[in-house]
């Protein structure tokens, strides 16, 4: 076995913990939410005999640890549950819903990234520079305005004033197909089936959604690029380059970039992190039928299946984020490897 390949087992293993501390955590967390899941279910005419037969066909009326058992038991098989929300099995709702709220976070990270990282490289190239003025303004705009402000705010003017943005009602006009469910992303199952239309339809949707998110991530990116690269630039190792007569392009993107993109895709990765999980503002805001509002419906009426089943999917995108992130530092920088003593 390859170190790589053992090294990556050893992650997995090491994630079972994490895992299982989720699922016990989550699980007593949701039995902790005020409200009565049964007494939902039941509606707002029903006696106490009928909500207790609810009750009891839930198996809310064992004690905890009969549930608990119950519930890993069900995990173990692939079943999340039901959700008392929407009717359906958690697995299918949450299959669903994740490819929207991953086409939205990783489209709004692919935009901020492409202005955030180029301004924060010049800014640090140029310290006091108007590019750095742009940079520090940026990056107070993306953490002082909030994200339904944002997204309201992009609303009003595209769509209410100058009617450029189609009705933010979702991830396609009512006009519209829906693309043949291949990936679960609208561009990229649109474009395997050749529907342009579709696809453009898709996109016009996305973009107002996708730059309000983009505002809010664009800012750690920017600060931890330039602060990476005022670091690498002020290393010894560019001077002696500076010194050895390679061009101006060849020290800061050949070495200095190089050296400055550890701390930059760390960023990344907590930023993606987060913004997954926290996005539940702008899918509220432009109707968009992610996780994240899923979350919160659920947890409106105590829906602990729903709930439960949200939380133990975001850690296993996290456990996966982290594994793909050492993957990646291994790539940029031989010198880390894998240690897996």
């Amino acid at each position: 076995m390859s170190p790589r390949l053992r090294a990556i087992l050893l992650r997995l293993v090491q994630a079972i913990p994490v895992v299982i501390g989720v699922v016990v955590i989550s699980f007593v967390l949701t039995r902790a939410l005020p409200g009565d899941p049964a007494v939902y279910f039941a509606g707002a005419a029903a006696d106490e005999e009928s909500i207790a037969q609810i009750r009891t066909s839930m198996g809310l009326d064992k004690p905890l640890p009969i549930q608990f058992l119950q519930y890993v038991a069900d995990l173990l098989q692939g079943d999340f549950g039901q959700s008392v929300y929407s009717g359906q099995p958690v697995a299918e709702d949450l299959a669903n819903r994740l490819p929207a709220s991953l086409e939205l976070t990783l489209t709004a990270l692919i935009l901020s990234c492409a202005i955030a990282i180029p301004i924060g490289v010049l800014a640090a190239k140029n310290p006091g520079s108007f590019v750095d003025q742009l940079c520090r303004i940026l990056v107070t705009a993306g953490v002082s305005l909030p994200t339904f402000f944002t997204g309201i705010l992009l609303i009003y003017v595209f769509y209410y004033l100058l009617g450029l943005a189609p009705s933010p009602l979702g991830r396609l006009d009512f006009l519209y197909i829906e693309p043949d469910n291949v990936t679960g992303f609208y561009l990229i199952d649109a474009l395997i089936a050749g529907d342009w239309e579709t696809w453009f339809a898709s996109l016009k949707q996305l973009i107002l959604p996708a730059i309000t998110l983009a505002l809010f991530t664009l800012a750690p990116i920017a600060r931890m690029t330039r602060a990476a690269m005022l670091s690498a630039l002020s290393s010894d190792f560019i001077r002696t380059a500076r010194a050895a007569g390679l061009s101006d392009h060849k020290v800061t993107y050949g070495y200095a970039f190089r050296n400055a993109l550890l701390p930059i895709i760390t960023t990344l990765g907590m930023v993606f992190s987060f913004s997954l999980g926290a996005n539940v503002l702008v899918e509220k805001v432009f109707a968009w039928p992610g996780i994240g509002s899923y979350a919160v419906e659920a947890l409106v009426v105590s829906d602990y299946a729903a709930v439960q089943g949200f939380v133990l999917a975001m850690a296993l995108l996290f456990v996966t984020l982290n594994l793909v992130i050492d993957l990646t530092y291994s790539v940029i920088d031989p010198r880390i490897g894998f240690d897996t003593k």
